[in-house]
């Protein structure tokens, strides 16, 4: 059991110098050390206050508050109230909804939430004139990076890992280096159901989705890995409610870049989750080898 984390006092106050008192303050954080989220009660209502894991994270946030999120539909992401680079601290509206992964949905059910999140991301992902001549460099300069930095997981993961585990990476990690040029957008980098709220009120959205710290210009199939590794297998009715919701067929391109994405998320999966206990994502990340592996022989 996670031990309920603590909001400092520099953190409140700040919060209350913008949204006046605050009269209860709950956390509300993942279940991971370098989450801190805190759910503030104040007389206007709920408020988020929270702590960026790094200022790359605070920053990404922060542009993709300021530059994404209110293009969306009202209610369906979160808006930025404040930002205090000093503490790398944001402060935020609440989006109305209960966490999906709370639920427990029927598979009809699931198959609607799948394609109203196809079709939200659809939107977040805008299109390709949104993204500036840097914004498309650097969704290019993902993809090296991405390419460039198995040696570092598999370094990590070298006693965790199989040999035939180790050289399906490598093999999707050389893959990759092989492709062309891929559909680009302005992606979450967090699209999973843990950051996804199922609206359940008179007058909400039916579909928020939160955790916008890994926001950033990349490939648009990038977006789809943690579902490809989590949702999806064994669940094509899943899969093929999401792309109808975002509205299009993966090309063979993005089939095979979601297969190496897929990889090497796999190997960071394995390298982060033994030393930090996280049995699911180790297991989620050997499942996903194991499904690829046949692929690499």
């Amino acid at each position: 059991m996670s031990v309920a984390k603590p909001i400092s006092p520099a953190l409140r106050e700040w919060a209350q110098s913008i949204v006046g008192p605050v009269h209860s303050v709950r956390d509300v954080s993942h279940d991971r050390p370098n989450s801190r989220v805190w759910e503030l009660t104040c007389d206007t209502g709920l408020a988020f206050a929270k702590l960026a894991p790094s200022p790359k994270f605070f920053g990404r946030e922060t542009r993709a508050l300021r530059e994404v999120a209110p293009g969306l539909e009202p209610g369906t992401a979160p808006l930025l109230l404040a930002a205090d680079p000093h503490q790398q601290a944001l402060l935020l509206s609440p989006v109305p909804g209960r966490p999906a992964k709370s639920l427990t949905l029927e598979p009809a059910d699931q198959r609607t939430l799948h394609r109203q999140a196809g079709s939200w991301l659809r939107r977040f992902h805008g299109g390709p004139g949104d993204l500036s001549a840097q914004d498309r460099r650097d969704a290019a300069a993902e993809m090296s990076r991405a390419a460039a930095g198995v040696e570092k997981h598999l370094e990590r993961a070298k006693d965790l890992m199989s040999h035939e585990e180790g050289r399906t990476v490598r093999w999707h990690a050389a893959d990759l280096g092989r492709l062309g040029p891929l559909p680009s957008g302005y992606i979450h980098g967090d699209f999973q159901e843990r950051n996804w709220l199922v609206g359940t009120g008179p007058g909400t959205s039916p579909f928020g989705a939160v955790d916008l710290e890994r926001a950033r210009p990349h490939v648009v199939v990038a977006d789809f890995v943690p579902l490809a590794c989590g949702s999806w297998p064994g669940r094509p009715d899943l899969e093929e409610a999401f792309l109808d919701g975002y509205g299009c067929v993966l090309t063979a391109e993005e089939e095979r870049a979601l297969r190496c994405l897929s990889a090497l998320d796999a190997a960071s999966a394995i390298s982060w989750g033994v030393p930090n206990g996280d049995r699911e994502i180790v297991e989620r990340g050997r499942a996903t080898l194991a499904r690829l592996e046949v692929q690499a022989a």
